[in-house]
């Protein structure tokens, strides 16, 4: 299928001007497909051709002003408007359109609970074609009155407020201007939880099958959402845009989330099952707010071209974060932001397929669909975080507002949003975007402390390794002797860098810490006696956002090669049992086992370094005896069982439903140890079967999955591979739970005929299937445990030699990438 570019865009929206679309869709006429008709209305400015995007199972129909169009013209998804006069004009089409099992268009699923089927959109980048015929780009925005026909028994869902006329036919209140990527229907028989809020309604809506599990947490999403929806209220001066807020918790939907306008869809693992820490409540939280920012970034205005992503993501990424900390009960979701989320953007800033938070051409949809990435979401929250400390929260919110009011219902461009600041602020935002937004790469902070006289006093400067400006803070500690030698805090000191001149610090601090408070986007180090200091006091920091930012530290040291690997490790078996705060033990054992263990490590040292983990868990487990923190129990236990390297004690978990000293064994937990069993060999089908006629949900046929293929059996991985990659049967769920389940650093020998097989076979099923699955086939599948030379010039080689499409060769790249670094740490 074609893509459309950058300047087929600017040519069509120099020429034509849409005002209306009128959707009907018929949900009722089978399994596999749906009927979509669709009328538009618009105008040329002069004469001239263009062209209608539509991805039709069958193009039954079209009529250009009446006269028709010869469907047989359709070519790659596009009909051509030849000969269009200056004028009115009315394009009527008709066609049968194919669900999707992959999240993408008009996806399909039927719940194994209890057969129940739902429907629902993902229109994002250019998949509308799949479900209606559009000028599909974001500048061409117009309104929509939508109309659906569906089962009896179902509940239809849509940007503005639905109502049911009567035998299966729903209607949909008229949009205001909106892109055709952000039209939005969901549709099933939903259990639904309905209210109002400042004279709107308000509705949150999951499947029937997790309806227990969201009236559970019910309460707390809806005062979560009246929450942020007041505080934008506070910040913005535009009210908000739209009719009705709807929530909808929907299956197997690839992103986090989507921000249609009136209806946002979330991933319905947000829905919890099983339980969950505080953290992961937290995150929920903030997507919720992240969305909701979107009405006014990315809704109400909207990018003009993809090269704008940024100013979707980026401002969502850090209102999401802020107005979490300043509305909800939660008190450090900046600490999840920097141990995990911020990780996620250095990674990405230091490949080589790294680009800037707003590039100055994205040519093309599908080069713009490899952009939403942590460069978008985590480097451009970072600089907008690093912009607020410059400017001043009040003049930033007031750049902003200008902003609403001058584009509301419109589009903009990064030149609008930056002459917007300009108009609420005196200094350069000019020269602060060049030097931020345009620019590639991780700055590097190192403090250099000098001797000032014979007085026992220093002055600090700083090396930058880069080129942006820094507004930081450096966080001075000493010890205290009269606790045990502690580190407590003596000030903290505003700094400019590059610096003016040096910055005088009185005697010399124990550990001097840049950065602290997180509030630029930078690597850090740290002098040789702050090494020191951290290495014995880092989990009696007082603040946990101060320790994130230590253990970022620690992350990129290792990465870069500057620290072994097994140092790491020695300060998270020393500190970790002592951190209070569940996001940085998440993350750390998250980084220890996944990437230290199984990749920075040699396959003769992984043992050692799985028993270290171990150790370390059962700390955190007899700390938590009591009960009184069952967020980190719970974390204790997730890790212990997936380092495992006997089955013995997780295999009497499991026979005996629980741990010793609690939890009880929920789905989640019972599912995890036993791919854990498989994986070591002490689980078998009978074992996989009988858990799954127990627990026959979605989630549990994701288990099954996982587990079937992490089986160290010849026969399960060769059903596993032909499930993937010859066959289209699994939906991108199962997709994703089976390439987990398959590669396992214990099975090296086993799965080694498929390393070069993954060549092979990756790139026929990523250009047969679509985006979604070449993303999954390229992160999930990629075979990250083959760790050596051998790997990376093969996966090199293949990649040069071929033309994978788009999507996985961007995923490809930077798997191997990654290969080369965890190469290169393991030779340093």
């Amino acid at each position: 299928m074609s893509v459309l570019t950058r300047d087929e865009a600017q040519l069509r929206a120099q020429l034509l001007d849409v005002h209306r679309y009128t959707v009907e869709l018929d949900l009722t006429t089978g399994d596999e497909t749906f009927d979509s008709r669709t009328t538009i209305r618009f105008t040329a400015r002069t004469d001239g051709n263009t062209f209608v995007e539509l991805k039709p199972a069958e193009l039954r129909t079209v009529t250009l002003d009446g006269h028709p169009l010869d469907p047989a013209a359709l070519h790659d998804g596009r009909l051509a408007l030849d000969g269009l006069t200056a004028g009115e004009h009315e394009l009527r089409v008709d066609a049968r359109m194919r669900y999707s099992r992959t999240g993408e268009g008009m996806h399909r699923f039927t719940d194994p609970t209890d057969g129940e089927t739902y429907v629902y959109t993902q229109m994002f980048m250019d998949d509308v074609q799949r479900v209606f015929a559009a000028f599909d780009q974001p500048d061409l925005k117009a309104v929509f009155d939508l109309s659906v026909t569906a089962p009896e028994g179902w509940t239809v869902l849509a940007n503005g407020v639905t109502e049911h006329l009567g035998q299966g036919r729903w209607r949909a209140a008229t949009t205001p201007l909106i892109s055709t990527y952000l039209v939005a229907v969901a549709a099933g028989p939903w259990h639904s939880v309905t209210t109002e809020h400042r004279g709107l309604p308000f509705g949150i809506h999951c499947r029937r099958s997790l309806a227990p599990h969201l009236d559970a947490d019910v309460d707390e999403i809806l005062d979560i959402t009246r929450a942020c929806f007041d505080r934008y209220h506070e910040k913005f001066e535009e009210p908000y845009p739209f009719d009705s807020y709807d929530q909808a918790f929907v299956p197997e939907f690839n992103a986090g989330a989507m921000e249609n306008p009136g209806l946002v869809t979330f991933r319905d693992d947000f829905v919890y099952r099983s339980a969950v820490t505080d953290t992961e409540r937290q995150t929920r939280a903030m997507v919720i707010a992240h969305e909701m920012a979107h009405m006014w970034f990315g809704d109400l205005v909207t990018l003009q071209w993809w090269d704008d992503i940024w100013l979707n993501e980026s401002f969502a990424e850090y209102m999401g974060y802020q107005t979490t900390l300043e509305a909800t009960r939660f008190t450090q979701p900046w600490v999840e932001f920097g141990v995990t989320r911020k990780a996620w953007g250095y990674d990405a800033d230091q490949r080589p397929t790294t680009h800037p938070v707003a590039p100055e051409a994205v040519d093309d949809t599908a080069s713009a669909l490899l952009n939403f990435d942590g460069i978008s979401y985590a480097k451009g929250a970072s600089a907008l975080r690093q912009l607020v400390a410059w400017l001043g929260e009040k003049d930033f919110l007031a750049g902003i507002n200008i902003h609403f009011q001058r584009h509301r219902f419109g589009n903009a461009t990064l030149a609008d949003f930056i002459d917007s600041l300009a108009a609420a602020t005196e200094r350069d935002v000019h020269a602060w975007a060049d030097a931020w937004l345009r620019t590639t790469g991780v700055d590097t902070l190192t403090p250099v402390l000098t001797a000032d006289g014979t007085d026992g006093t220093r002055t600090l400067t700083v090396d930058r390794a880069g080129s942006r400006p820094h507004r930081v803070t450096a966080g001075l500690y000493d010890r205290d002797l009269t606790d045990d030698g502690r580190l407590t805090l003596r000030e903290r000191i505003d700094l400019d860098i590059p610096q003016a001149a040096p910055q005088p610090l009185g005697k010399r601090p124990a550990l001097l810490l840049l950065n602290d408070g997180d509030l630029t986007y930078a690597k850090i180090r740290f002098d040789a006696d702050s090494s020191e200091a951290i290495r014995t006091g880092l989990s009696a920091l007082p603040d946990p956002l101060t320790r994130a930012v230590v253990w970022n530290a620690l992350r990129d040291a290792v990465r870069d090669g500057e620290l072994p690997p097994a140092a790491y490790l020695d300060t998270a078996r020393a500190h970790l049992p002592l951190e209070t705060d569940l996001a940085l033990v998440q993350g750390v054992l998250a980084f220890a086992s996944a990437h230290i263990a199984d990749r920075y490590l040699t396959p003769e040292d992984r043992p050692a370094a799985l028993a270290t983990l171990s150790d370390l868990c059962r700390d955190l487990l007899r700390r938590t005896e009591d009960g009184d923190n069952p967020g980190l129990r719970l974390i204790a236990v997730r890790h212990f069982i997936d380092v495992a390297a006997h089955p013995d004690t997780i295999a009497a978990w499991l026979a005996d439903g629980t741990v010793p000293g609690g939890p009880e064994l929920d789905p989640e937990l019972r599912w995890r140890i036993l791919a854990r069993l498989a994986v070591l060999g002490a689980a078998d089908e009978a074992a996989i079967a009988a858990e799954l006629a127990r627990d026959p949900s979605a989630s549990g046929q994701e288990g099954a999955a996982h587990c079937r293929a992490a089986l160290p059996d010849p026969e399960a991985k060769r059903a596993a591979w032909d499930a993937m990659f010859h066959g289209d049967d699994l939906s991108n769920y199962l997709f994703a739970a089976t390439a987990k389940g398959f590669w396992q650093p214990e099975q090296a020998d086993l799965v080694a005929e498929y390393v070069p097989r993954y060549y092979e076979d990756a790139l026929p099923v990523a250009a047969r299937r679509g985006p979604a699955i070449a993303m999954a086939a390229g992160r999930w599948a990629f075979p990250r445990h083959a760790v050596d030379g051998a790997h990376l010039t093969l996966g090199r080689t293949c990649l040069d030699a071929s033309d994978p499409v788009p999507a996985l060769r961007r995923t490809l790249g930077d798997e191997l990438d990654d290969l080369a670094r965890a190469l290169r740490v393991r030779g340093a």
